[in-house]
């Protein structure tokens, strides 16, 4: 009777251990679940950055496409009174040509050499642009010069 009392005594003991051992599993499970959440969040605002980043960048360009194609109005008044008047269109500035030009290929270019494509392009694209600025800019003060 004794030798029962001990091993019911011993099973309880036993079972209590293992049902530890499932609690301690399952509040593992738990957190490793919790983390992976976490991680898709944080990639999804990533790609979010990553598009509004893009988005700023189109805005940008065309902003600049409008302020380009900007009409001068010219008024020239002839010899016998009468007034002509006709209208230039503006073409693009260098500076612009040079940031449109230099942001398609730095893009290009990030694409091809990055491992992750869409963040190399968006930074070549914008190294790119930044340099066809500068040298837009210089080609520009030299027309302005002559």
């Amino acid at each position: 009777m004794k030798a029962l009392y001990i091993l019911f005594a011993a099973l309880s003991i036993v079972s209590c251990q293992n049902q530890g051992k499932e609690d301690i599993n399952k509040a593992k499970q738990a957190s490793i679940d919790s983390m992976k959440v976490e991680i898709n969040k944080q990639r999804v605002i990533d790609s979010m950055k990553t598009e509004m980043a893009s988005l700023k960048e189109q805005q940008k360009v065309e902003q600049q496409r409008v302020e380009s194609q900007k009409v001068v109005v010219v008024h020239q008044q002839q010899a016998n009174g009468t007034t002509t008047t006709t209208t230039k269109k503006k073409g693009w500035s260098a500076t612009a040509k040079g940031a449109v030009i230099g942001a398609g290929v730095g893009a290009a270019t990030g694409a091809i050499v990055s491992k992750k494509k869409g963040e190399g392009a968006i930074i070549g694209g914008l190294a790119g642009a930044a340099l066809g600025t500068g040298t837009g800019a210089v080609i520009d003060s030299k027309k302005k010069k002559e």
